[in-house]
C-alpha cells in the first residue's frame, strides 16, 4: 500500500465514524448491548480520544527527534471523564476534523519522515507509518463492535471499513 492510499483510509476514518453513528437517539447511545461492557456512547468517545492521543504521538514523531509516546489506560479515561454522559455527534465532528487536520499534515511530509519513530512506553520504538496504520486498524477494530451493539439494539445499518492491508 503506498502511503498515499494510507493517508486517504486514515482520514476516510471520520466519515465512516459518521455513518456508523448515524440517527441514534439518546437513548441508544447510552444502551449497553453486548459485545463488550461498554456503550455506543462510551465507546465513540474512546474513538475519539484514542484517536487525540494518536494526532499527539503523530505530531510529536513528526517534529521531534524520538519522543517519548506515553501509553494510557483506556478504562481508567472511560470512567474518570464519564464518557457516558458526553455528547456523542460532538465526539464525531471533532474525530471527522482531527482526522482531516492530520490528513493534511502527513500529506505535506515527505515520504523519508514515515520512518521517523518514537519510543512507546508499552510498545517500544513505533515508526510514524506504524502510527497512521495502527489508527486505522483500531478504528475498524472498534466499528465491527459498534455495528454489532446496532444490530443488537435492532438499528443495523450496512457495515462500513476502511481495512488497511498489511
Amino acid at each position: 500500500m503506498t502511503l498515499s492510499s494510507l493517508i486517504d483510509h486514515y482520514e476516510k476514518g471520520g466519515p465512516l465514524l459518521a455513518y456508523a453513528t448515524s440517527s441514534l437517539d439518546r437513548e441508544q447511545e447510552t444502551a449497553r448491548p453486548g459485545p463488550g461492557a461498554w456503550s455506543l456512547a462510551e465507546l465513540t468517545i474512546h474513538l475519539l480520544d484514542s484517536d487525540l492521543v494518536s494526532a499527539d504521538r503523530i505530531k510529536r514523531v513528526i517534529a521531534e527527534d524520538s519522543p517519548t509516546l506515553l501509553a494510557y489506560d483506556e478504562n481508567a479515561w472511560c470512567a474518570r471523564l464519564d464518557y457516558q454522559s458526553l455528547p456523542v455527534e460532538e465526539a464525531v465532528s471533532m474525530f471527522v476534523a482531527n482526522r482531516r487536520w492530520i490528513a493534511h499534515i502527513l500529506r505535506s511530509l515527505p515520504e523519508s519522515d514515515f520512518a521517523r519513530s518514537g519510543n512507546h512506553t508499552e510498545r517500544g520504538r513505533i515508526t510514524l507509518a506504524d502510527l497512521v496504520r495502527s489508527a486505522v486498524g483500531h478504528l475498524d477494530h472498534h466499528l465491527a463492535f459498534l455495528y454489532a451493539k446496532r444490530g443488537n439494539l435492532g438499528i443495523s445499518i450496512y457495515p462500513r471499513y476502511r481495512m488497511v492491508p498489511e
